[in-house]
């Protein structure tokens, strides 16, 4: 009896010759053919192999010139002040987020309208604009006071003091991030059960124990994954820092690559591949965030990728018992 893909053979019918039927051991079931999944996967990898080989075989890449500048201080002082930046802004940005997020949901009209106004207006501006506008803000307020409004002033303080190139980037960004924030913090709470906040009110809880202890944590599931997108962004977002005369990693290779313009693309790769360590970790961490706070609403854990490498080479063992077996 022939094979049929995707069907078994049965233990009641005998094979042609006339001998006895073959065991359960001995049957198994073939898998359909996919011709097109095996043509497209070949020509993938083709696509793939001559990517590959034009990167390593192209002189114009200079890969020694790239291993050259990808450790080199100037390099990592402008990475540091990078990460720098991006976590300042990252902090000040969510919570600037979840601020503007309580407010969109208060009941103050006012409050509402402040915030609708902030985040309409800061996500309608160029990131760069803003960087500008505040590094030039000094000529519109040479100083800053903190007093009556139309009155006296308690409190002065000398703009062009205050307004450093850091304190610049981190204020544009933190600006900019906080309006986005405050979507991704608002849609998950506003994800978070209504039940939720009925039985936490019926317990008699205070408000701020209801947001922190029972409504925020569960929305951060629905945050996390929101929130690491747009920190992915601010990573790649520093890279207009150098607009506002800070030094940041692209603002290093840029000033490396107007001194040594026979460098400009080796740089540029070095500056690429920082850029993907930096988001690849930060991915990382989300996996583990996300696994974090997916206990109690997933009967089982996602897998992590050293358990889905070790249930794979489970497999392809088990695979080959039993082609050796048959």
């Amino acid at each position: 009896m022939s094979e049929l893909p995707g069907a078994a053979v049965s233990l009641l019918s005998a094979p042609p010759d006339g001998t006895a039927p073959r065991p359960l051991a001995a049957q198994r079931v073939l898998p359909l053919r996919r011709p097109g999944r095996w043509i497209l996967t070949a020509i993938v990898l083709v696509l793939v192999a001559q990517i590959g080989h034009g990167l390593v075989t192209n002189p114009f890449y200079q890969w020694d010139r790239f291993a050259y500048w990808f450790l080199r201080p100037t390099i990592l002082d402008g990475l540091l002040i990078t990460l720098e930046v991006a976590a300042y802004s990252a902090v000040l940005g969510l919570l600037g987020g979840i601020l503007l997020a309580l407010a969109r949901l208060s009941r103050s009209p006012v409050l509402r309208a402040v915030s609708w106004v902030y985040v309409w207006l800061l996500r309608s501006v160029p990131l760069i604009v803003v960087l500008i506008f505040l590094y030039n803000f000094s000529a519109l307020y040479k100083t800053l006071s903190l007093g009556v409004p139309f009155g006296p002033a308690f409190l002065t303080f000398d703009e062009s003091r205050l307004a450093t190139d850091m304190a610049v980037a981190v204020v544009g960004l933190s600006l900019n991030e906080a309006a986005y924030a405050a979507e991704v913090v608002r849609g998950g709470i506003l994800s978070v059960d209504q039940g939720q906040h009925e039985a936490a009110a019926a317990l008699g809880l205070p408000k701020s124990y209801q947001f922190t202890r029972i409504v925020f944590p569960q929305a951060l599931r629905s945050i996390t994954p929101n929130y690491v997108n747009q920190l992915i962004g601010l990573i790649k977002g520093t890279s207009l820092v150098f607009y506002v005369s800070l030094l940041d990693l692209f603002g290093s290779a840029q000033t490396m690559g107007s001194t040594y313009p026979g460098d400009i693309v080796p740089l540029l790769l070095v500056v690429t591949v920082w850029y993907l360590i930096l988001t690849s970790i930060v991915s990382v961490v989300q996996f583990y965030v996300e696994r974090h706070y997916a206990r109690g609403a997933t009967r089982s854990l996602p897998p992590t990728p050293l358990q889905k490498l070790r249930t794979a080479l489970g497999d392809l063992r088990a695979r080959i018992r039993r082609e050796a077996a048959l």
